[in-house]
């Protein structure tokens, strides 16, 4: 005889428990392959650089002030990207336990700016009560728990992150998230410095090399010719990179919220005055024509849910408390600040997301 369905159980959960403790995914060998390679990218210029700055600063300049500044600059780089990168894969990115339950209450909508400081804790049983099954990214079927804001199940690791931005092949397999994002960022910017740094000080002894041929040897210039190729192609891959990274920041948006228009419909107020069986209230992406998909990818482009200035965006990534705070954000990138569960809204975005639903039941109506 099957179970009687109640209130709680409106589809049938998985075998686990609910709210079981996550339990991180079998990871085999090839798994660590690219974390591998990148280790070794990292590590693979330093022989040579070595070789050069002795050979050039060393022994043909005689400057071992030099030597002695650029070894420190190189290798305190160095130290910063291994620290942060170790904490991309050391660290959760954002788990999402029985303690965020309350982020699917009606509170949870009105992003408050201080969650740590105004959050209610709300029981179990009345969250989920409260849950609105149906509506898009509040409730995770597959890990069977709810989403707070900006939270997304990684189907790799399978659970879901909070504040997902990506999941890393190149960083062990594991998801970049909210406790994570900090020093991901932290390491694009070290590598980067360190590649134009290495380019820098290699272009300019070879240089020193083609003015004075007869002062240096024939091998030098060989290391410092690749050294320098190997660094701009580093910068330019792993800069832009960075850069469009810096963008996000600047915006407040995730990599999957800015590669994802679509996401937007969840965020849509009721459709106004719609009466028709064609569209979920809000629409899914399956439901939309050819115009209102292009509607909303349009709206993509200038609706920001979480933009609240650049300043602003900032503080939220890399923002701290305390004296030395910025210890951490120098050294290894630190954690972002808050639980992950809530966010600041953008005050034009419910403006915007009513127009954008009155423009979709406008072409819905025309279609």
């Amino acid at each position: 005889m099957s179970p009687r369905r109640t209130l709680l159980s409106p589809v049938d959960p998985p075998q686990s428990t609910i709210y079981t403790d996550f339990e991180p995914p079998v990871r085999r060998w090839y798994h660590y392959v690219p974390i591998t390679m990148t280790v070794c990218l990292m590590l693979a210029p330093h022989p040579s650089l070595l070789y050069v700055l002795v050979r050039y600063h060393l022994q043909t300049r005689e400057d071992p002030l030099a030597f002695g500044a650029h070894l420190l600059a190189t290798y305190a780089l160095t130290f910063m990207a291994f620290s942060s990168l170790i904490i991309c894969v050391s660290r959760d990115p954002g788990p999402v336990s029985l303690q965020d339950a309350d982020s699917i209450s009606p509170t949870a909508r009105r992003r408050r700016e201080d969650d740590e400081d105004d959050a209610e804790e709300i029981e179990l049983t009345e969250a989920l009560v409260s849950i609105d099954y149906n509506a898009p990214g509040r409730w995770c079927n597959k890990c069977w728990a709810p989403k707070p804001e900006r939270t997304h199940h990684c189907s790799e690791c399978n659970r879901c992150v909070l504040k997902m931005d990506h999941h890393c092949p190149w960083l062990a397999s594991r998801c970049v998230g909210h406790r994570t994002y900090p020093a991901f960022v932290h390491f694009l910017t070290t590598v980067t410095l360190l590649a134009m740094y290495i380019t820098v000080i290699c272009s300019r002894a070879l240089l020193f090399a083609f003015r004075n041929p007869y002062a240096v040897d024939d091998t030098t210039p060989i290391h410092e010719i690749s050294l320098a190729f190997y660094g701009a192609v580093i910068t330019i891959v792993i800069g832009s990179f960075l850069c469009y990274h810096l963008y996000l920041i600047s915006t407040n948006q995730t990599t999957l919220e800015n590669l994802s228009p679509f996401m937007l419909l969840r965020h849509l107020p009721p459709l106004p005055s719609y009466t028709g069986d064609r569209l979920s209230n809000p629409p899914i992406e399956p439901e939309l024509s050819y115009d209102q998909r292009r509607l909303v990818r349009d709206a993509h482009n200038s609706i920001r849910i979480y933009d609240v200035g650049w300043r602003r965006n900032w503080a939220q990534i890399f923002g701290w408390k305390g004296r030395w705070g910025w210890v951490p954000r120098v050294l290894y990138g630190g954690a972002t600040k808050g639980s992950g569960k809530y966010f600041p809204m953008n005050p034009k975005a419910d403006d915007m997301l009513a127009r954008l639903a009155e423009e979709l039941v406008r072409a819905e109506k025309d279609r």
